[in-house]
C-alpha cells in the first residue's frame, strides 16, 4: 500500500485546480446532504481541505468509517462554487476518485470534541493528550516551542557558545529540592540521581578549559505543581561563561531574548538592553516582591507612621504597606473581590479607603484614617479620586501581601497596566543566606556555589560575629519577565577557600564539602577561572509567549499536578523479579 502524498491538507490552492492530488490526513467532520453528495473536511498538521464527495459508493464507503479514522483520498482539485475566505484553502475542493482507509477509529464516541478539546476537563485531556493534541489550537503551542528552541539555539551558537550535553544519571547533591533517585543494580544499595540542573558539570566544563557553554539542558525535580512550574522535569537553557561577570551574562541574555519574544510572543513589544536592575531589598520594599511586573506603574509606599497608631487593631505594632491608586473608578463589588483575592493568595486580609472628589476619605477603614487624613494625604501623595489599598503584619508579610495586591490592582485598571508589552528585569544583590522555615537555622538563600558580595573577609567576619551572616548579599540574580521568574543565576565561588568558609555558616565543614562535592572542590584547587551563568527557563518562556495560563498547556506531555502521568500511567507498579535486581524491597508507609 502505498502511503505517499502529493500534497499536504493546507497546501492547495486556486491554481492547482484541475491537478490530480493524493492527500492523506484524519477525516475531522462529515456532512452528508443526499445519497450521492457530502462535505469531508480532511485534516492534517498543516491544515484542512474540503472534500466533496458526489458519488454514492465512496459515500457508503465513508459513512462506515467514525470521525478522526485517517484516510487517503485520491482526486482532481476543483475551484469551490461558495468560497470560504477564513480557510487558506478555501477557494478550493477535492472530488475523490478513491478513498483508502489508513487507520480505522474504533470507537463511536469520542472524549471530547476535538476543536474544542480546550473546554474538556483537564484530567480527560491529559488521558488522551494525542488527541487534544490534534486539536490545532492546543498544537500550535507545540509548534512554536520548537520555532522558539530553535531560535534561541541559534542565538546562542551566534554568541559564540558551544552546546555539550551533560551526564542524566549522576550523584545526588543538595541544590534545593528533592532528588529524583535511580537505584544502581550494580552497586546494591547506592543510587544515582536525575540532575536537579547541570549545576557543577557546567563549571566543570568551564574548569576543563571550556570558555561558553549552553545546552537545552533536562532537569528533574520532585517538586509540586504550580500553575508556571511543572512537576518532575522540566527545559531550561542552561549557559555558563568562563572569564566573565554579572555584566557579562546580562549583556549576552539581553541581545538573545528581546528579538526572540519580540517574534514569536503574543506582543512585539520586548524591553530593550540594558533591563531595569533591581536589588533584592528595593524590589521587595517598592513593589512587594522580588519578581515585580514593571508592566504596572504603581508602587508600594510604607505607610506605618501614618497610620500605624491609628486606632485600627490590625495596624498595631505592625508594618503598614499602601498602594496608591489615582483615577480609580471600580465598584465596590469588584473592591471587595479584590480583597477576598489577595487574601485567598497571599494568606493576608488587605484593607482600603478612598479619598474621593470632595477631599474626603470614605469607604473601608475610613474612619480610622479621619483623624490623621491630613497626615495621611500629605505621606501618600493623594489626590482627589484616589483608592488606598493597605496591607499589615510584620514586615515581610506585609511587603509580599502588598505585592499580591499591586498586581491585582494593576489587572483592576488598565489606566496603570501597559499590558501588551514584554518588560524584563534583573533583580540583583540577593542575600546570601537565610533562616530556613522548617529548620529554623541559618541556609543558603538560593544556590550555595555563589559569590559572596566582599569576597572571603566578608564570611569571616561573619564567623567572628563581627557582621550579620544575614546581611551578606551574593552576585545572585534572577531575570523576571512580566512578573514570572525566568531564571536565576549567580557568578560562581571558584575559590575552595571561599568555598569552604561560605558552607562552614550553614554548619558543614571542610571535609563535608570534600565529601559533598568532590569533583567540584579538587576542580577548583587544579586553578579555577572566575565565571558566571544562568538557566532561563524553556517553558516558563513559551508560555509567556504564548499567553497561556498554565505550564501544562506548552509541554507535549506534561504530568497533572499530582506529579502522575495519566495517560502513560507512571508511577507504576513493577514486578518483583525487577525489585530484586535492583536489591530494593517495597514496604508499607506507617500512617
Amino acid at each position: 500500500m502505498i502511503q505517499s502524498r502529493t500534497h499536504t491538507c493546507g497546501e492547495l490552492r486556486l491554481k492547482d485546480a484541475g491537478a490530480s492530488v493524493r492527500l492523506a490526513g484524519w477525516m475531522e467532520n462529515v456532512r452528508a446532504v443526499s445519497n450521492n453528495l457530502a462535505f469531508l473536511v480532511l485534516r492534517d498538521f498543516y491544515g484542512t481541505t474540503q472534500v466533496v464527495i458526489e458519488d454514492e459508493g465512496i459515500l457508503n464507503q465513508v459513512r462506515s468509517l467514525n470521525k478522526e479514522s485517517t484516510i487517503a483520498v485520491n482526486g482532481t482539485v476543483r475551484e469551490r462554487s461558495s468560497k470560504n475566505p477564513n480557510l487558506p484553502t478555501g477557494d478550493i475542493e477535492v472530488v475523490p476518485e478513491s478513498i483508502e482507509v489508513l487507520g480505522r477509529c474504533r470507537y463511536n464516541e469520542l472524549p471530547f470534541q476535538i476543536n474544542r478539546s480546550k473546554e474538556a476537563d483537564e484530567a480527560i485531556r491529559l488521558k488522551y493528550r494525542y488527541l487534544d493534541l490534534r486539536n490545532p489550537e492546543v498544537k500550535k503551542n507545540i509548534v512554536l516551542r520548537s520555532k522558539v528552541v530553535a531560535a534561541l539555539r541559534n542565538a546562542m551558537i551566534d554568541e559564540g557558545f558551544l552546546e555539550i550535553t551533560t551526564p542524566i544519571l549522576t550523584a545526588s547533591s543538595p541544590e534545593g529540592a528533592r532528588d529524583y533517585l535511580v537505584p544502581s543494580r550494580k552497586h546494591p544499595g547506592k543510587f544515582y540521581a536525575l540532575p536537579q540542573a547541570p549545576q557543577q558539570f557546567k563549571q566543570l566544563l568551564m574548569t576543563s578549559g571550556f570558555d561558553r557553554y549552553f545546552q537545552i539542558a533536562p532537569c528533574f525535580r520532585d517538586e509540586d505543581a504550580r500553575g508556571d512550574r511543572s512537576p518532575g522535569e522540566f527545559y531550561q537553557l542552561d549557559m555558563e561563561m568562563a572569564f566573565a561577570g554579572q555584566e557579562d551574562v546580562f549583556s549576552v541574555l539581553e541581545r538573545v531574548l528581546p528579538p526572540i519574544f519580540a517574534k514569536y510572543g503574543a506582543y512585539n513589544r520586548a524591553s530593550e538592553a540594558p533591563f531595569v536592575r533591581i536589588p533584592y531589598l528595593e524590589a521587595m520594599e517598592k513593589y512587594g516582591s522580588d519578581k515585580p511586573d514593571l508592566r504596572i506603574d504603581l508602587t508600594v509606599r510604607d505607610a506605618t507612621d501614618v497610620l500605624g497608631s491609628c486606632g485600627f487593631g490590625p495596624f498595631e505594632g505592625q508594618t503598614v504597606k499602601a498602594v496608591v491608586v489615582t483615577d480609580f473608578t471600580a465598584t465596590r463589588k469588584q473592591i471587595d473581590k479584590l480583597c477576598a483575592d489577595v487574601e485567598v493568595q497571599a494568606g493576608q486580609k488587605a484593607y482600603w479607603f478612598r479619598y474621593d472628589e470632595h477631599s474626603s476619605v470614605v469607604g473601608g477603614i475610613a474612619k480610622f484614617v479621619e483623624p490623621v487624613k491630613d497626615a495621611a494625604v500629605e505621606a501618600l501623595g493623594l489626590t482627589p479620586g484616589c483608592f488606598v489599598g493597605l496591607t499589615a503584619g510584620e514586615k515581610p508579610d506585609a511587603q509580599k501581601t502588598a505585592g499580591v495586591l499591586r498586581a491585582k490592582l494593576g489587572a483592576l485598571c488598565p489606566n496603570h497596566m501597559d499590558a501588551e508589552q514584554y518588560a524584563f528585569c534583573w533583580i540583583v544583590d540577593f542575600p546570601m543566606y537565610e533562616i530556613g522555615e522548617e529548620s529554623g537555622e541559618l541556609e543558603f538563600c538560593h544556590n550555595p556555589f555563589s559569590m559572596p558580595n566582599g569576597g572571603l573577609e566578608i564570611l569571616q567576619k561573619a564567623a567572628a560575629g563581627e557582621v550579620d551572616p544575614l546581611s551578606i548579599t551574593a552576585y545572585q540574580y534572577d531575570l523576571v519577565c512580566n512578573g514570572v521568574e525566568l531564571s536565576s543565576g549567580a557568578v560562581r565561588n571558584h575559590d575552595p577557600e571561599i568555598m569552604i568558609e561560605a558552607f562552614r555558616l550553614v554548619r558543614l565543614g571542610e571535609e563535608d564539602v570534600k565529601a559533598k562535592f568532590p569533583a567540584m572542590y579538587n576542580a577548583f584547587c587544579y586553578g579555577a577561572p572566575p565565571h558566571a551563568g544562568i538557566a532561563p527557563g524553556v517553558d516558563r518562556m513559551i508560555m509567556l509567549l504564548t499567553g497561556s495560563e498554565t505550564i501544562r498547556e506548552v509541554i507535549p506531555f506534561p504530568m497533572n499536578k499530582n506529579a502522575q502521568d495519566v495517560m502513560m500511567g507512571a508511577p507504576g507498579e513493577v514486578t518483583e523479579k525487577q525489585l530484586a535486581e535492583l536489591n530494593i524491597a517495597v514496604t508499607a508507609r506507617e500512617e
